[in-house]
């Protein structure tokens, strides 16, 4: 497959960059840092585009340069994002409030819409290049988008970035809906607990900025094994290659929990899926606890 992941250069997105690369998928990496060094380690199957995903300027810039030397897209992975501002919703900083928002809500948008044209509208198979494959006849185009942190249910001091989150989620359904008669599947991800870049920012500004519960819980995941991380990264991971392959088509639309959900058994109730409100943000009524108001 061919495919562009934003969020190339650190974190769950450089080791799904060195995942994806080690199963002989072509990867073109999309990240504010510089790559050079990982592309050198995988000359012809990584190439990179040093931009920001939140500004759309750089997004279409590096979709120029994708599309000038590849001859055809399978899949995006929307992997990139920041914890911004970490405070109290009302006495954020409303300004770097508002830029966590766009910084993560506008850095997965931007890709999706910059390269719909090539994910959408099935494009006439181009001459085959020297070390690409063309895409198989009928295949089905996929997105993946990261979620989690706060999109199901509030995360105190974390408003911008569970906003944010949660938006994704809506507009994962919302294309998926706009999309039912392309053939593409558009889902959101939430991978789970990992060690991160993100777990060390919560515990350097500890529990008086954070709050004493976020503090506790990095705390807990950064003491957990490195057996018991590696092995969420790895049912994430897992969970990725099931999305992007042919077990997932006509599931789409959905928030798919990587630790948690029977993802590898979706597929046989895809059906059942299509017509249903399972794996979405919803509103509960009281009727559906037994209440009656």
């Amino acid at each position: 497959m061919h495919l562009v992941l934003t969020g190339s250069s650190t974190g769950i997105g450089r080791a799904l960059a060195a995942h994806l690369l080690a199963q002989g998928h072509h990867l073109w990496g999309l990240a504010r840092s510089d790559q050079s060094d990982f592309a050198a380690q995988h000359p012809g199957t990584f190439r990179f585009s040093r931009c920001d995903v939140s500004d759309y300027a750089a997004v279409s810039a590096a979709v120029s340069s994708l599309t000038a030397a590849w001859p055809h897209l399978d899949a995006l992975v929307c992997a990139a994002g920041l914890q911004g501002e970490i405070a109290p919703a009302l006495s954020a900083d409303p300004i770097r409030w508002s830029a966590t928002v766009r910084s993560n809500l506008d850095g997965t948008y931007f890709p999706i819409r910059a390269l719909a044209p090539f994910l959408t509208i099935p494009a006439p198979a181009p001459s085959p290049t020297p070390g690409l494959t063309p895409s198989p006849s009928g295949a089905r185009k996929k997105i993946i988008c990261f979620s989690g942190g706060g999109a199901t249910k509030p995360r105190v001091n974390f408003s911008a970035y569970g906003v944010a989150k949660t938006a994704i989620v809506r507009l994962v359904e919302t294309i998926a809906d706009e999309t039912r008669d392309q053939p593409l599947d558009i889902n959101a991800l939430a991978p789970g607990a990992i060690n991160t870049r993100l777990t060390d920012e919560v515990l350097a500004l500890g529990p008086t900025v954070v709050g004493a519960a976020e503090f506790a819980s990095a705390q807990k995941q950064k003491a957990a094994t490195a057996a018991a991380s590696a092995a969420t990264l790895a049912r994430a991971l897992a969970c990725i290659d099931w999305l992007l392959s042919p077990a997932s088509d006509g599931i789409t639309g959905r928030l798919i929990s990587a630790p948690w959900d029977p993802w590898p058994t979706l597929g046989e109730h895809r059906a059942t899926l299509a017509t249903s409100d399972v794996y979405t943000l919803r509103r509960i009524v009281p009727e559906e606890r037994a209440q009656k108001w």
